[in-house]
């Protein structure tokens, strides 16, 4: 969508049939609101966010959400900082920790606080559809991630989308990552965020026409 504002940062909103949540929320919370004003998104049919990981371009338009609807609730890692999670909660939201891989609700999961250094969660949404898996950045790796999801809901995923954290990433690595998710049955990628213009002209020339593109404004049916 032209008419929207780009940034660097990730939120991804999914519609389901009873609830709406965020997935991040980008990087301020002036991109935020003004792009779900112009997409029509009223914010008080927001009900949840999922926080992948703590860096400011995926939680800093959390706060201005707040101050229009600050009776979310926000599932966020363990090892969130302290302040941040008294800083939500002061603000009116509940809070709730995730760790390990846990059903969230509905047909959403958490695959759980995966990596060793910076700490991140996916959702993983499983349903008739086949099973989808959103990254926020991919610190943990993006083939830990879906194998690791793909473990959790003991089938193949069909569509893997978000940021993979690969911009600079020599491209043969990069074609390793990419057999690495062919090889795990990854049958359609959408990556976007960090993942780095090279790294997504080379999935998109492996994967054709199961490639989806990504962008500000960008609606996907599953």
């Amino acid at each position: 969508r032209e008419d929207l504002r780009p940034g660097w940062g990730f939120s991804a909103l999914v519609d389901l049939s009873d609830i709406r949540f965020l997935f991040d929320t980008g990087a301020d919370g002036e991109t935020l609101l003004a792009n779900m004003e112009k997409l029509a998104i009223d914010p008080h049919t927001i009900s949840t966010v999922v926080l992948s990981h703590p860096h400011g371009d995926h939680t800093g338009g959390l706060s201005s959400l707040l101050g229009i609807n600050p009776h979310l609730h926000i599932y966020l890692g363990r090892s969130f900082p302290r302040r941040f999670k008294q800083d939500v909660t002061r603000l009116g939201a509940t809070v709730t920790e995730v760790s390990g891989p846990e059903h969230l609700f509905g047909p959403v999961y958490s695959t759980g606080e995966l990596g060793r250094g910076i700490k991140e969660q996916s959702v993983v949404i499983a349903d008739k559809a086949g099973v989808t898996v959103i990254t926020g950045c991919a610190h943990p790796g993006v083939v830990a991630i879906a194998e690791a999801a793909s473990r959790q809901m003991n089938r193949p995923i069909e569509l893997l989308l978000g940021g993979f954290h690969l911009g600079g990433t020599p491209e043969g690595k990069v074609r390793e990552i990419i057999a690495s998710l062919k090889e795990l049955s990854v049958n359609r990628v959408g990556p976007g965020h960090c993942t780095g213009d090279r790294a997504i002209a080379f999935f998109h020339e492996v994967y054709g026409d199961n490639f989806v593109p990504l962008g500000v404004g960008r609606k996907i049916n599953i």
